[in-house]
This record gives structure tokens, C-alpha cells and sequence, in this order.
């Protein structure tokens, strides 16, 4: 099956950590990666998960007027915007106890602050402040009055860059100290996926406004000529692979079978005796669909039941291989696909089809990081090899370039980031130039692929999961937490309990 790394040329550059996907089309298309998701395009009746609210997230909505551009004198530049932004003070101890903050994702800050339960159940601890900041031109923190104005032009867009972010970020903590009269109040900053980039990034520019930073899941150096840009699928493919041989090879012939009955109309006929498609809906979309399972599954690999993006069971990748390897409606190919699809699309028994073919965009996420993703954001997440569990796809780079600046009408800067934050020879220039920063990599995600996985220093500790996941260290606690976790929790909290008694002890504050 031929997969694409171009655009198309209407508005969408398809690939992955993203990738994304087009309902038409027996090729799936990818979509531009994306350390945190694949947004879908193809997504079943179920799509935006309904999951539960903890009691305890509760936040005061709150706006910070934001100047559009940190880094220019021009009369444009002093223009401002709403960034919004979360606060919970129900245990902040007063003008010297911490403030924990989060450096907020591509997407709607809502869905980082109901998820990131480890800085919730940090915050009685510690006694501190929880403030989630929503990223520029993400939600409800649009420049230019609405999403559709900042957007309309790359003059508009332009302003969307990690460094103006993090700037971003700097601003609004330097400004809520000051309105709390708490100038020595420390603060920890914490990311998880590409907020994890963000916050360590925090941490090295601005290490007079934050005393440290927990980057889980960070892949800092997934840029062209420091990650393996076939990485990332290997590492999906290891994953099937590490939980059955078998449910590894069905995956992987599936495609070839899949291609031949899309082709004919006795093969669609057989597709459409199988699947179950919602109305609107055609058997074109299943390449789609499993791709997206596939990728996701293996990235969100948790040891429990989780609803960040959708409803999965624990170690989804292990219950779409059981359900491969003892299919209950049929031996053949076809069938075995299903329900693995079920596992990830129906965990909930609720949806009553596949691919609801509709453009979704449950959190905001396609405008912004398709932007970001051809124009500094170029991330390694595109080849795949022979013998993956999905089709082989030879990585291009000048392909690659060639279509962001297609999608953007910009040149694409692929050697920014490196040079702005730093990378290459990454241990020896943080071993002289940073401090406090906790990378978490769970080697089960593929965007390990591109995280530090070594320590650097006794202050640059890398935490590595063998067993662990995208980000799983900053989900919420469970009773049926791995001993493995609640051990890198414990540790996390030690070395960030160091941190706050070292700043109060530089500082001469009694904490």
C-alpha cells in the first residue's frame, strides 16, 4: 500500500505522530506528527472520550493580556491577545510556597488540566499553587479575535513559534507573582509530550523564572540529524511484536489484503459484510482506522484503563493482539482486524459503527500543529521499514520539506529548533550551561525515539520505563498502578522536594 508523506494540496500536509487521515481514499494519508496525538479525521461514533473529572480539579478561569511578539520593536508587535489560564490556589501556603505550573500543549488547556493528576495530587504535598497555561493560537488564547482570523494568512499565523510560547509562558508567571506579591515564590514548571519539550525548554531559557522542570515524554531530539527518522515505527513494531509474533505478522500482512479488496467490488462487498460503517461511510476508511489504532495503542500503552484521547483498556496493545491471535467471529484476516478495531474504537461497547467520516476536531488541534509541524516543528516520526506493522515507507527529507512548503507557502526551518534550544552534543552543553530538569521516557511510547534517555548530570537525571508509556508518569494514580510507577512517582517527587529545599536554603527563605 502506497502511504504518502506529501500534502494535499488543499490545506493538509498527511502524516504522523501524527498523522492524519482523509475518509476517502484507500491509502491512509499522514498527517503532520504531533508528539502528543494523531488528531483523527476518521474517528468512530464515539469519538470525543466522556471520561470522569476527578473532584478535586477544580480551577478559576482566568486571562493574561499577552503581547503578540516578544522579540520585535515594530509598532505590530506591541499588539495583544487573551492567553487563558487555570489556577487552583486551594493549597498554595502564601507568598513563598511554590507555584506549580503547566506548559500547555497544542490543543485546549482543558484537556492537559484534567489529565496531569500528578501535579494535583503533588499539589497538598507541597503546598502549592496549580496554574495550567493554554499555548498562543490553542483554544480560547487566539490572537487576531477569533481562529479564523489568526489563521487566514501566513502574516497572521506567523507569530505561532515555540519561542514566542515560551515567552509566553515567562511573561505570565513574572506577572502572576507579581499580582500575588510573591516575587520569591519557586516555581516548577511541568510538560508532558510536546508541553514536555516546552517545559524543559522553559527551564534552559528562563532559568531565573523557573527552578526546575519535569519533561516527560519530551522528544528534544527527534530533528532531522540527531533522531533515526525510521525510530518511531520500530518502535510500534516492537511493541505488537514484543506481545505476539502472530498479531504482529496479521498486522502486517493486512495491508496487501486490505489493498486487493479495496480494489474490486467483491472485496468492498466482503469489507462491508465485516465492518460495520456508520452511514456516510465507506470500506476506503479502514486503512485509516487501524493506522490511527495501531499508533495510538502503542503510544498509549497504559497499565490501566485510561479516556485521554478515547476510551482504552489497560495495555491496549496486548488486548488488539489477544483479540487478533483468538478472534471469537472469524479466522480470517478481515475478521481478526475488526476486533482489534473494536479494542481500540469500542472499548465501551457504545459506538454502533466505524468512521464517522466528518471533519473532528474535538481539541482544537489541526490548525495550529499543521503550522507548526512545516515550519519549525519538523519532528523524525516519518519512515517506516520493512516488516513493520504498518506499510514500508521510505523516508524522503527533500519530500518532506518540499511538501510543508507546499501546505505553509513558507520554507520550512528544519534546523531552527536545534539552534534556538539546543540539541546536538546535547549532554555536554547541559552538563555545562543547565540544571534541574527531570526527562521521564517510557521505552514502550515511539516518541522515546527521540528523548533523552541518559543522565547528563546530577541535576539532568533521565527517568527510563522500560514498561512505560507516553507521558504515563503525569497521569493520574490508581490503585492498580504498576510497583514500576509509583516508584518513578516517588522519585519525581523526591528530586523536585531537592529542588524546593535547595532554592529555600539558596534564598534563605524558611519553607
Amino acid at each position: 500500500m502506497e502511504r504518502n508523506i506529501t500534502v494535499l494540496l488543499s490545506l493538509l500536509l498527511c502524516l504522523l505522530l501524527s498523522c492524519h487521515v482523509s475518509a476517502a481514499g484507500a491509502t491512509a494519508k499522514r498527517r503532520h506528527s504531533s508528539p502528543l496525538s494523531r488528531p483523527h479525521r476518521v474517528i468512530t461514533a464515539e469519538a470525543a472520550p466522556a471520561t470522569e473529572v476527578p473532584a478535586m480539579v477544580q480551577y478559576e478561569t482566568r486571562y493574561h493580556t499577552q503581547r503578540l511578539d516578544h522579540f520585535n520593536a515594530a509598532p505590530a508587535s506591541y499588539r495583544t491577545f487573551p492567553q487563558r489560564y487555570l489556577v487552583n490556589g486551594t493549597y498554595w501556603g502564601g507568598k513563598t510556597a511554590p507555584v506549580f505550573v503547566y506548559a500547555g500543549n497544542e490543543g485546549n488547556i482543558e484537556l492537559f488540566t484534567n489529565n496531569t493528576g500528578f501535579m494535583w495530587e503533588l499539589a497538598p504535598r507541597f503546598r502549592a499553587m496549580l496554574v495550567f497555561i493554554e499555548h498562543r493560537y490553542y483554544g480560547r488564547s487566539v490572537p487576531f479575535g477569533s481562529e479564523e482570523a489568526a489563521f487566514r494568512n501566513t502574516s497572521t499565523a506567523g507569530y505561532l513559534t515555540t519561542t514566542q510560547a515560551v515567552a509566553d509562558f515567562a511573561a505570565l508567571v513574572q506577572s502572576l507573582k507579581a499580582n500575588l506579591s510573591a516575587p520569591t515564590a519557586p516555581v516548577v514548571v511541568f510538560g508532558g509530550s510536546y508541553g514536555g519539550m516546552l517545559a524543559a525548554w522553559m527551564r534552559m531559557k528562563y532559568p531565573h523564572v523557573v527552578i526546575g522542570a519535569v519533561a516527560s515524554s519530551a522528544p528534544i531530539l527527534s530533528f532531522y540529524g540527531m533522531a533515526d527518522p525510521y525510530a518511531f515505527y520500530d518502535i510500534i513494531s516492537n511493541d505488537f511484536k514484543s506481545e505476539s509474533k502472530n498479531c504482529h505478522d496479521v498486522l502486517m500482512n493486512s495491508w496487501k489484503e486490505l489493498d486487493k479488496a479495496l480494489s474490486n467490488d467483491a472485496g468492498r462487498a466482503q469489507l462491508n459484510s465485516t465492518f460495520k460503517m456508520c452511514r456516510g461511510s465507506t470500506v476506503e476508511a479502514i486503512p485509516d482506522l487501524l493506522d490511527t489504532a495501531i499508533v495510538y495503542s502503542a503510544m498509549t500503552d497504559y497499565p490501566t484503563e485510561s479516556g485521554f484521547l478515547t476510551h482504552l483498556p489497560a495495555y491496549p496493545v496486548k488486548e488488539m493482539c489477544r483479540a487478533i491471535d483468538n478472534p471469537k467471529s472469524g479466522k480470517d484476516t478481515f475478521s481478526r482486524i475488526n476486533e482489534a478495531l473494536m479494542v481500540y474504537y469500542n472499548y465501551t461497547g457504545n459506538a454502533p459503527c466505524l468512521g464517522d467520516a466528518t471533519e473532528h476536531d474535538p481539541y482544537g488541534m489541526f490548525d495550529g500543529w499543521d503550522f507548526q509541524a512545516c515550519t519549525e516543528m519538523i519532528l523524525m516520526s516519518y519512515g517506516v521499514r520493512n516488516g513493520s506493522v504498518l506499510p514500508p515507507e521510505p523516508f524522503n527529507f527533500t519530500k518532506l520539506l518540499d511538501g510543508c512548503r507546499a501546505s505553509t507557502g513558507l520554507p520550512p526551518r528544519p534546523y531552527w529548533i536545534p539552534t534556538e534550544f539546543g540539541g546536538f552534543d546535547i549532554a555536554n552543553v547541559l552538563k555545562r550551561s543547565a540544571s534541574n530538569i527531570i526527562f521521564f521516557n517510557g521505552l514502550r511510547d515511539p516518541w522515546s525515539s527521540g528523548g533523552v534517555l541518559k543522565d547528563i548530570s546530577r541535576s539532568i537525571m533521565a527517568l527510563v520505563e522500560p514498561k512505560g508509556s507516553h507521558h504515563v508518569d503525569l497521569r493520574f494514580s490508581s490503585k492498580d498502578d504498576p510497583d514500576w510507577l509509583k516508584q518513578v512517582r516517588e522519585k519525581e517527587t523526591r528530586i523536585i522536594g531537592h529542588w524546593l529545599n535547595q532554592y529555600y536554603k539558596d534564598e534563605a527563605i524558611k519553607s
